[in-house]
């Protein structure tokens, strides 16, 4: 599996984004698919992901209300939208996904994860 996520930008407060994450080889719907996000000397931190087979999707709570993961399934593609983005939500986003069977306590690790993305910087400023 090759992941390619492609959106990234620069953006005023308040302003929206659209991440892809378009993925190669088996259908996206055969795997968990997930955005992870890493700021300026931090740790990289989870953000959204979306569980194969129940499709049950997961958010960070900082994001609930404006972020929401889709899935494309004729494109092969995850979709993040991003709304009402705020400063501390500027950070290299990077897409993640695993085909085992992932249950609720692992969503969450970056450790979970098989396959990576290459990263796409979101900048929030004025």
């Amino acid at each position: 599996v090759q992941l390619q996520a492609s959106g990234g930008g620069l953006v005023q407060p308040g302003g929206s984004l659209r991440l892809s994450c378009a993925a190669s080889g088996p259908p996206s719907r055969s795997y968990t698919m997930g955005w992870f996000r890493q700021a300026p000397g931090k740790e990289r931190e989870f953000v959204v992901s979306f569980r194969r087979g129940d499709l049950s999707t997961f958010y960070k709570d900082s994001v609930k209300g404006r972020f929401t993961i889709s899935r494309d399934n004729a494109e092969n593609t995850v979709h993040l939208q991003m709304n009402s983005l705020k400063p501390e939500d500027t950070a290299v986003y990077y897409c993640a996904a695993r085909m085992r069977r992932i249950i609720n306590s692992q969503i969450m690790s970056d450790s979970s994860y098989d396959y990576w993305g290459q990263g796409t910087q979101v900048t929030v400023s004025s």
